[in-house]
């Protein structure tokens, strides 16, 4: 492998040079301070040992390192002002957003540079890695259009089979494998499972093991390994987890938990404060129901809480039953308003404070309808590996209110699953984003 050892050292300076040269040359008083310099670094650098930016995938884009660099420095502009907190230099905020900003086009543009001339370097046969199949199926097609993608600086040799194939990329039966490898300098050997026997893969391992190659396993079930999963070691045992969420390293939890604090405190009481005493004035001009409605929902682990509303029908025996439906004669005139606009659903902010639910996760549904879609709806119960939400990804999508037909509840139940494997802060953001602007242009499935 050609070229890649000063990779992260080479960035790690970069970045500590663009970001100390800027800071000198727009705040030169601040960056007398010693302090402040000291400050500066360390945050930068406790930031990216934190969210691991450093780490280099191969088979990473631009654009997935780009979400990472966006998280990394959003982390390090707040270290920034805590930082004129704490030493008590006086600053202007336009200023300083100004200086923090020109940074990051700076930052950004090396990081464009960086991966452009890394392209051209690899095109040009630098920084690459010599691999080879052992094994041919449907399967390693995926993997081979990675090979060929010369952004990751793969050079994919052929494969091997005990079955001969007429095919110019045959390169004989496994037993020649390893002379093959040998000579021709091959550094990493995908193999699939299910085309070896159990003493070829144990004699495969140990090649391996003995001759600094690296070997990769490419299981034979692809309906079930396409998830996302982690290893884990219980003693000298390796156990595969199928349902492992990012939500389950603590500091996503905690953080997603913190989040939900502060978001649904500042919804409270700037928002919630004064609507709630002007909507009972207006609804007990139409009806004396109470302005709250709470019904039983499921959440976490299926366990059961009170989910709070703005009351937007009338009361009915069929309330835990009943899904509202287009032009439903419950709906007060009030109400309509209040659903079009999802303003109904904000007490369930007190809910997020509680800790019953997040600001986004999957919807909570009624416990009729959740037993219900258990046993009809394949993989439901896995969206209770997280809270509910008051706004998810489904909702986003179009599946939201009336479940009409199954393909409803069966793509929201896709979407809740997709989610809690791919969470993340950015995410849950996008999609707070896109449930406020959906929530001021109206929705058609709103009623």
């Amino acid at each position: 492998m050609k070229g890649s050892y000063f990779i992260v050292p080479f960035s790690v300076t970069a970045h500590l040079i663009t970001i100390n040269f800027t800071l000198y040359l727009f705040t030169p008083d601040t960056y007398l301070n010693v302090l402040a310099i000291i400050g500066y670094n360390v945050a930068w650098l406790l930031t990216a040992v934190g969210l691991n930016f450093y780490n280099v995938e191969r088979k990473e884009r631009f654009i997935t390192k780009f979400h990472k660099f966006l998280r990394h420095y959003l982390i390090f502009s707040l270290a920034y002002f805590a930082l004129f907190a704490l030493l008590k230099i006086s600053f202007s905020v336009k200023y300083q957003l100004f200086v923090l900003a020109f940074l990051l086009f700076l930052l950004v543009f090396y990081r464009w540079f960086f991966f452009s001339v890394r392209r051209l370097y690899r095109i040009d046969g630098g920084n690459f890695i010599n691999v080879v199949v052992i094994g041919n199926d449907r399967n390693i097609q995926s993997i081979q259009a990675i090979f060929n993608e010369p952004d990751f600086g793969y050079r994919y040799k052929g494969f091997f089979h005990n079955n001969h194939y007429k095919d110019a990329q045959y390169l004989g039966a496994i037993e020649n494998s390893f002379e093959y490898i040998i000579k021709n300098n091959i550094e990493e050997v995908y193999c699939l499972v299910s085309q070896v026997s159990k003493k070829e893969l144990q004699e495969l391992i140990s090649f391996a093991d003995n001759n600094l190659k690296k070997l990769k396993l490419i299981p034979d079930n692809k309906g079930i390994f396409t998830r996302a999963m982690h290893a884990e070691l219980f003693g000298n045992l390796p156990v595969l987890n199928l349902r492992g969420t990012p939500l389950e390293k603590n500091y996503a939890k905690y953080g997603k938990r913190a989040f939900d604090i502060v978001f649904s405190s500042l919804v409270i009481i700037f928002i919630i404060s004064w609507l709630t005493p002007l909507l009972y004035i207006v609804t007990r001009l139409e009806s004396r129901d109470p302005l709250f409605f709470k019904q039983i929902r499921h959440g976490y682990n299926k366990r059961s809480f009170w989910c709070y509303k703005y009351r937007s029908m009338v009361r009915n025996r069929d309330a835990h039953l009943k899904m509202c439906k287009k032009n439903d004669s419950r709906i007060t005139r009030i109400g309509r308003v209040l659903r079009q606009t999802s303003i109904d659903e904000l007490p369930q902010f007190f809910n997020v404070l509680r800790g019953d639910m997040s600001v986004v996760g999957p919807r909570p549904h009624m416990e009729t309808h959740s037993l219900e879609y258990s046993h009809s709806v394949d993989k439901y119960l896995v969206r209770h590996f997280v809270k509910p939400g008051i706004t998810g990804l489904a909702q986003i999508k179009g599946y939201r209110g009336e479940i009409s037909k199954p393909s409803d509840i069966i793509n929201r139940t896709r979407f809740d699953i997709f989610y809690l494997e791919r969470w993340s802060f950015w995410l849950d953001c996008k999609i707070i984003y896109y449930t406020i602007g959906n929530a001021l242009k109206g929705e058609e499935k709103a009623y």
